[in-house]
């Protein structure tokens, strides 16, 4: 997650640093230096009214610790808002459920890292060392709301900006700003009880961070509470360099049992709560929930296990009456969004739906009846940035020019009209529109680009750089620039006829004559995308691997993301069939390449890729010679409910599916070289994935290489971590590839 410049940039930049002195990439500059992107403000955000943009951004003397900034758009400046060190300069302790939260939301570092506008756009509401602080612009002071030794987590303003609710523990609360009064809005929760806090799948799989949700008007909210005493306890272990921790932790093993989940609205002012009426079937799942403006109405997201069904249901807390609004039906399964918009008028909404196989926009009149289709196309949208209800204008970013970036476009919402873009081709864009529909922040890149941030109209007219960071004689990448290599696109056809984009980092001077050892570079599995002209910090390392002269390959496989739904559903029921048969239609068309050494091409990913790397290596030897497997799914049987009943179905209806997805009936095909990584405190993808493995290679009398990572998560975070493990990797393949050419 996490900035940019204009398509120009990259050439004039060259221009500028012609008389730089160019130097070698080295493994501890990448991973030891987060300089050499530049700045990196994360976070943007508008105030209310438009006028200031607020991020943070880490202290040039320490990048993991953040601070919170603005550039006010009266007087073009920025100012730092908040020293996160003048409040509390100590050591952090978090607890384990912040700990799992900041995990799970793939937040790393220090100081500030979350914030909160105040709708009225005069105070902003941060946590920091598990307590709350409230900052009032105009007084232009913090100030500390709760000062307990529990932790306070998940904190909001309400509507009206009266009072401030949170979680702690496991209950939810309302303070009110004026008095400084606590209300516990529950009062049940502790030990297997949950309120208003998302349950383990909600978090990680429905990217779903929070449990509760503000009426308008501030008189009640909806809350889900959870019960996890039905989902299974199992031991973990935790393996750090000095000790091992045990966890007794609830986790919900594929074709195992759930939370059970309700969903309530506690008056504000009594505590009363009523439970709604989720329906006979308990096995089920609450994706998202939103309030209509008309603060009575509230409106949830139902999804069944096999998650084939979607319902968007209305529940009017007046009458305590219900009904779905539409539903939403797939053979396979439904990918879940965050594009559903309330207009103004009380009597439309927009909801985006893959139903004609692409996710577009649809405006629908509040009793449900269709109006029109907003969008459509052989192309995909990302996501509703906003609309203008006075022109009747529609914002939204998408692929419809090319797959591989993402930009903002605009057309009508209540009639058919041309589909305007107003980003620039090449370079991808993430953008954050005003309120007000007026102004957008531009976070934008390109491959060999880091990001830049921009303000701009709505017409896309250019107005002020938040953050240029142009690639100047004083930016840390130039001295590297001139050896960057520039990476080749292209396309491949499946087997069913689909387009398949590929991209190539080849080595600057190709000898002729000479043949390269290649690395296809693979994740290969659902939501994600790797094959994208957008700034990665991790593709400096494939370009340190092209300048060892290494050919790097990846290829974004069929069951991956931002194609469709026909790209992705050919995974249904059978994971590592038709991404295997993808990635060796790429080994075939490299053997094509004269550069290519066809006996030296090896595989290496991470978590999925990980498992990808096992697969490949396993199924198709002739094809990859080495290969490196980081962090991998070996059994899906060990994964969670949410994300793999989506792909595979419940494992007493796909038995064999779940059999010939896992790795082991393959394992006797190894042939070559393998190294398996993993970290050691791995709660996503648990380290007995890799010991699973590791025994079955060891009884199959098969030699392989390991390398674990003691107290290390799944993203195994840290430049010593990162440094080492790109390291070993590389020295992996130069033993297996370089010694003996």
């Amino acid at each position: 997650m996490r900035v940019t410049f204009s398509s120009m940039a990259c050439g004039l930049s060259l221009a500028l640093v012609a008389n730089v002195t160019a130097q070698p990439l080295t493994l501890e500059r990448i991973f030891d230096d987060p300089s050499l992107a530049g700045k990196a403000p994360v976070k943007l955000k508008f105030s209310p009214d438009g006028s200031r943009v607020t991020y943070l951004q880490g202290k040039q003397q320490d990048y993991n610790r953040y601070d919170l900034w603005e550039y006010n758009l009266k007087d073009n400046k920025n100012r730092l808002l908040v020293d996160s060190q003048a409040l509390f300069s100590g050591p952090e302790t978090l607890s384990d459920e912040e700990k799992a939260r900041r995990e799970r939301q793939r937040i790393f570092g220090r100081g500030i890292l979350e914030y909160t506008w105040s709708d009225d756009g005069k105070a902003l509401l941060f946590p920091l060392n598990g307590d709350l602080y409230y900052y009032q612009l105009e007084s232009g002071k913090s100030r500390k709301l709760t000062n307990t030794e529990a932790f306070e987590t998940d904190a909001k303003f309400s509507p009206k900006g009266n009072y401030v609710s949170f979680i702690r523990e496991q209950n939810l609360y309302a303070l009110e700003l004026k008095t400084g009064k606590e209300v516990a809005l529950s009062k049940d929760g502790g030990g297997v009880i949950k309120n208003g806090m998302a349950e383990f799948v909600a978090q990680e799989e429905m990217s779903r961070m929070t449990g509760y949700w503000w009426a308008k008007d501030e008189s009640k909210i909806a809350f889900t509470r959870i019960d996890e005493s039905p989902v299974q306890q199992a031991i973990r272990n935790e393996i750090y360099a000095d000790e091992v921790k045990l966890f007794n932790q609830r986790y919900p093993f594929t074709g195992t049992a759930n939370v059970t989940i309700e969903l309530g609205v506690v008056s504000v002012n009594d505590q009363k709560i009523d439970w709604i009426d989720l329906g006979k079937d308990k096995d089920i799942y609450i994706a998202r929930a939103r309030w209509l403006n008309d603060s009575k109405t509230l409106s949830y997201q139902w999804q069944n296990r096999a998650q084939q069904q979607l319902e968007l249901r209305f529940y009017d807390t007046e009458k305590q009456q219900q009904r779905v609004a539409l539903t939403e039906h797939s053979d396979t399964w439904i990918n879940l969004h965050f594009d559903l918009h309330f207009l103004k008028d009380n009597k439309h909404f927009i909801w985006a739906s893959e139903r004609d196989g692409f996710k577009h926009l649809y405006l629908y009149r509040n009793n449900g009846q269709l109006v029109r289709q907003v969008t459509h196309g052989e192309w995909v949208v990302d996501a509703l940035k906003g609309v203008d209800e006075k022109t009747g204008t529609v914002y939204f970013a998408a692929r419809k020019d090319t797959p591989l970036e993402s930009h903002l476009y605009s057309t009508s919402m209540f009639k058919e009209s041309a589909i305007k873009r107003i980003t620039n081709l090449g370079t991808y864009h993430d953008v954050v529109l005003a309120k007000d529909t007026k102004t957008f922040i531009d976070n934008s890149s390109a491959v060999n680009q880091p990001n830049s941030v921009a303000l701009r109209k709505v017409s896309g007219e250019f107005v002020t750089w938040l953050e240029q960071n142009a690639l100047n004689e004083h930016h840390p990448l130039t001295p590297y620039l001139s050896d960057l290599a520039k990476p080749e696109y292209g396309t491949l056809t499946a087997e069913d006829g689909q387009t398949l984009h590929y991209r190539l980092f080849k080595p600057a001077k190709l000898e002729k004559g000479k043949q390269y050892p290649v690395i296809v570079n693979v994740y290969g599995g659902p939501h994600a995308q790797r094959v994208v002209n957008n700034w990665r910090s991790k593709n400096l390392y494939f370009q340190y691997m092209a300048q060892q002269g290494y050919v790097i390959f990846q290829l974004d496989n069929r069951g991956s993301y931002n194609r469709g739904k026909r790209f992705e559903d050919p995974i249904y029921k059978k994971l590592g069939v038709v991404e295997v048969a993808d990635q060796i239609r790429g080994v075939e068309f490299l053997r094509t390449l004269d550069y290519v050494d066809p006996q030296r091409i090896g595989v290496y990913g991470h978590s999925y890729g990980g498992y990808m790397a096992l697969m490949t290596m396993f199924k198709a030897p002739e094809y990859f010679q080495a290969g490196v497997s980081g962090a991998p799914v070996t059994d899906w049987t060990l994964y969670d409910t949410h994300y793999t009943e989506r792909y595979l179905g419940h494992p007493k209806d796909n038995a064999q599916g779940y059999q010939q997805s896992a790795v082991f009936d393959y394992a006797d095909g190894l042939q070559g070289p393998l190294m398996i990584y993993h970290g050691m405190a791995d709660d996503n993808v648990l380290f007995t994935h890799a010991t699973k493995l590791f025994k079955q290679l060891q009884d199959n009398m098969q030699p392989f290489e390991m390398m674990t990572y003691p107290g290390s998560k799944h993203s195994l975070r840290g430049k010593k971590v990162q440094t080492h493990l790109h390291q070993t990797i590389t020295h992996f393949f130069d033993r297996h590839f370089k010694t003996h050419q």
